[in-house]
């Protein structure tokens, strides 16, 4: 199936990687390649780019336009391998800008066979390597009624997660859950449509999905990862489309942009210890990308910039 990707914030963060012509970068979040083909097009000869993606299919349809250019690499994998895949290349602390564009991206939305949504009825599997690992369904039809009410709380912000849980076990006793439709039927009998508000499955499907690809571990997992990678004045520019992504982007930048604390009582003032330097507020995307790309209503992109202490 072709798809039409369209790359969120796109001249926002063709800005916030203040990308030269000789640099050398990370896409941690290829995708379809909107972001990447967009960098290479800034890159001149000298120019690197090096991208991840776990998801098959990002390989699968990779074009010639990036398979036949000597300054780009795709591999195949989570983007939590990057140190270890610059300490193999001997390019640790050499990276002028690392992107990540976090959480599912718009073909896999669109892919019903894929089951992250509950708009197509199709198999409850939601993995974004779909050769490897346990299905949602999986997970579901095993795991315990208390285990699924905790993912469906931490993870989706869902305040009845008990009561979905628990219709969800009741349910799978019955038939296994095995389908996206199935899912969101149990969900929204225990949770009824409100006027003008989103689908009720809507946080539970996002829990499952956050939990069973361990996204946010991968986050808390690869940013450190940045500070060894980049060099002095390089770019760490960060896509968030949640709250849960964002509040762990926004931490570490602070915490990276502060000197270490001393006791108050030392007689000695801190040198820097620094290592980030946010650059400029959280960006949100304008009217106009809204009005033809409605899913990155939701898009937060924050920037800093690597400084040695």
């Amino acid at each position: 199936m072709a798809y039409e990707h369209k790359p969120v914030l796109f001249d926002e963060v063709l800005e916030a990687l203040a990308i030269r012509a000789d640099g050398f970068y990370i896409d941690g979040t290829f995708g379809r390649g909107g972001h990447s083909r967009a960098i290479l097009q800034r890159l001149g000869p000298q120019g690197q780019l090096l991208a991840f993606d776990k998801d098959p299919d990002a390989l699968r349809t990779l074009d010639t336009s990036f398979s036949d250019d000597d300054r780009f690499e795709l591999i195949h994998g989570s983007f939590t391998m990057m140190q270890q895949t610059l300490q193999d290349k001997g390019k640790l602390g050499q990276v002028h800008g690392i992107l990540f564009d976090f959480g599912v991206s718009s073909p896999q939305l669109d892919d019903a066979e894929r089951g992250f949504s509950f708009r197509h009825d199709a198999p409850l599997d939601m993995r974004m390597n779909n050769e490897a690992g346990m299905t949602v369904a999986d997970w579901l039809n095993t795991a315990k009624q208390n285990d699924i009410a905790d993912v469906i709380y931490q993870y989706g912000e869902e305040r009845a997660s008990r009561r979905i849980a628990k219709a969800i076990v009741a349910a799978s006793q019955a038939n296994p859950v095995t389908h996206t439709k199935q899912l969101a039927d149990i969900v929204k009998r225990v949770m009824p449509v409100k006027k003008h508000d989103i689908h009720p499955a809507t946080k539970t499907f996002q829990a499952l999905r956050i939990f069973i690809n361990r996204e946010l571990d991968d986050i808390e997992n690869v940013l450190p990862q940045s500070l060894d990678a980049l060099t002095n004045g390089g770019r760490l520019a960060a896509i968030s489309f949640h709250s849960l992504e964002d509040r762990i982007v926004k931490r570490f930048i602070r915490h990276e942009s502060r000197p270490e604390a001393l006791p108050p009582e030392l007689p000695v003032m801190p040198d820097n210890t620094s290592t980030l330097k946010p650059i400029g507020k959280k960006i949100r995307a304008q009217d106009a990308e809204l009005e033809h790309n409605p899913r990155a209503r939701s898009a937060i992109l924050r920037v800093a910039e690597r400084i040695r202490s």
